[in-house]
């Protein structure tokens, strides 16, 4: 069932986007019935339940919040994460890891935009990490340079390597997005969403009985300018 709650999940992310409460009330229900799915599943294996997945949930929560529910002093929200982090840590000091570790905790199946990003956060804690955005834009323009450069070494250049450049740039932009405190994964899904608008009014301008692949590609810029300038006086 592991792809059907991946695309719940995203049936979720969608009806948040839209603001439709009244679907997102249905998308959160089929989210849960995968939760209920996969909680049957190990019980039926022996190993736990729904129940122990609600109480070790909020077992959780009161170890990892000691100024709510303990007798911890209201903290700052810097002093709130630093414990939490702590907590984290003594929870899992002793239990087996694939490698052991910083990055270890992180899942390898999550959007790669996310783990970049969880990744960057994580050894920047360590102090591995660029001390402001100005650092992360001159690694951008390096980036840039060396794709530049594997385009133009060969006639024919080296797909491997070019992907493997493209990738360093991608993985720089999205610690710049941590930089500056925006989420890399809804940026872009942002931007998505914001190109399927302004297009599908490109193909609305469309001439009728005029095909899309016959338009130039000065007429397709032109109705794209207007797209833009439309969602804008909007």
């Amino acid at each position: 069932i592991q792809p059907h709650t991946l695309e719940e999940v995203y049936e979720v992310f969608d009806a948040v986007d839209r603001r439709a409460w009244t679907d997102l009330q249905d998308e959160l229900g089929d989210l849960l019935l995968q939760v209920l799915f996969y909680a049957q599943i190990a019980n039926d294996e022996g190993h736990f339940d729904i129940v122990g997945v609600v109480h070790g949930l909020s077992a959780k929560l009161v170890r990892r919040h000691p100024h709510i529910f303990g007798d911890m002093a209201a903290a700052p929200p810097a002093a709130v994460i630093a414990t939490w982090e702590s907590v984290k840590r003594s929870e899992k000091a002793g239990t087996s890891k694939k490698d052991g570790g910083l990055l270890s905790g992180l899942p390898s199946g999550m959007p790669a935009l996310v783990e970049a990003r969880k990744m960057g956060s994580k050894v920047g804690k360590v102090g591995f990490d660029w001390p402001d955005s100005e650092g992360v834009f001159g690694k951008i323009e390096e980036e840039l340079t060396e794709i530049r450069e594997e385009l133009s070494a060969a006639a024919v250049p080296d797909h491997a390597r070019v992907e493997e450049e493209v990738g360093d740039l991608l993985f720089t932009m999205a610690s710049l997005a941590r930089h500056l405190h925006v989420d890399p994964e809804q940026a872009l899904r942002k931007a998505n969403a914001k190109f399927r608008r302004r297009f599908l009014a490109v193909e609305a301008g469309v001439e009728e009985g005029k095909a899309l692949e016959e338009m130039s590609s000065e007429e397709l810029e032109a109705l794209w300018k207007r797209a833009k300038e439309q969602e804008k006086q909007a």
